[in-house]
């Protein structure tokens, strides 16, 4: 159907300039943005080229534009659209800007990783072990295999323990006690790494002697490390259960140590699972205990109980300091443990997030 000239004035009519309603078109912080770092760029060179600077400062560039883009903005909008929306523009430039500053480090440091640790990332590295190699060669079977055995039987102690810590504090903690057991919580979360290791070596010293280096040591040192999280973030969970949840159980006759198993527990277990994940990836990269603990070798260990066991954050700590006869070779080792770290790390965040998702109460119908 065809449009008719009636149709027309009110189609136009319906076309408003954002100039004259107090607000400026949404491309135009872009569009200022963009002329301010091109101003920068063209006074930089004319510096470089008039000799006052011998390189041209990208840097700097980048920096006094978004100055100049902030300063620009809010000049702009203040004679546009009022000194509040000119304000609110400006507070939203330095949030956005502390943002970047925060991420180029994060983005520069896993691209130093991932281009620094591909160049062993192959299949030798996860199929050997450093066992009679000395210069070229090799990999890292022996130390991702005492990671991850390390790593699980410090879960197998932490999370229990966690768990029923968090449960007595919310459900049935009540006084001194309570406060007690919640202060040392806190003070447990702070405590350096280091500390823990010393506290396993000296525990595992009692039993077994003098210079004792076993992988169940490093997992009692990752315990210390990891049950203040994990009681922190179950305890947060379980504070979120509704109470009329508790109450209507409890109306039903239901025992509160059964309440708690089936209702409580159930509805909060996709946060429980979330904060088990993410204590597991705060602890896998701890160098300091283990290095006290477990230990470093050449071989692999799979028992937990006999002798020194390898692991990733030793195994790259130890490739970069005492590099043999082809220092590259160590040095791409260390890399490439690194990489498989935060591959590791990367997975059990990714699996948080699946869990909780899986194991969220569904409150639809």
């Amino acid at each position: 159907m065809a449009t008719t000239t009636q149709d027309r004035p009110r189609t136009a009519s319906r076309t408003v300039n954002t100039l004259t309603t107090g607000r400026l078109p949404k491309a135009s912080p872009l569009v200022i943005l963009a002329g301010s770092w091109a101003i920068m760029l063209v006074v930089f060179g004319l510096l470089q080229a008039g000799g006052v600077t011998e390189t041209f400062n990208w840097v700097a560039a980048i920096v006094l534009g978004t100055i100049l883009y902030a300063a620009l903005v809010f000049v702009i909008s203040m004679q546009v659209e009022g000194i509040r929306r000119a304000k609110d523009r400006v507070v939203t430039t330095l949030v956005s800007a502390a943002f970047i500053l925060a991420l180029i480090p994060l983005v520069s440091v896993l691209f130093t990783v991932v281009t620094s640790g591909a160049a062993r990332f192959d299949g030798d590295f996860f199929a050997m072990s450093m066992r009679n190699v000395v210069g070229a060669g090799g990999g890292g079977l022996h130390a991702l295999t005492g990671t991850l055995l390390i790593t699980a039987l410090a879960a197998v102690i932490s999370v229990p323990i966690g768990l029923l810590t968090a449960i007595y504090l919310v459900e049935y903690g009540r006084g001194r006690l309570a406060r007690a057991i919640t202060f040392f919580v806190d003070v447990m979360t702070g405590i350096p790494s280091i500390v823990a290791g010393l506290f396993a070596y000296a525990l595992f010293v009692i039993f077994f002697g003098e210079g004792v280096r076993m992988g169940a040591a490093g997992s009692v040192a990752l315990a210390v490390l990891m049950i203040p999280v994990v009681v922190r973030s179950t305890e947060e969970m379980l504070k979120l259960v509704p109470n009329e949840l508790r109450e209507a159980a409890y109306a039903l006759g239901v025992p509160k140590w059964l309440t708690i198993l089936k209702v409580v527990l159930p509805t909060s277990i996709a946060g429980i699972t979330t904060g088990v994940m993410l204590s597991i990836a705060r602890v896998i990269g701890e160098t300091a205990p283990l290095l006290i603990t477990a230990g470093f070798t050449a071989s692999m260990n799979y028992d937990l109980f006999d002798g020194r066991m390898q692991s990733l954050p030793v195994f790259a700590y130890s490739s970069y300091v005492s590099q043999g006869t082809d220092a590259a070779a160590y040095i791409d080792r260390a890399w490439t443990s690194a990489l498989t770290l935060i591959l590791i790390v990367m997975a059990l965040n990714l699996l948080a997030r699946l869990i909780a998702r899986l194991f969220a109460p569904k409150l639809g119908r």
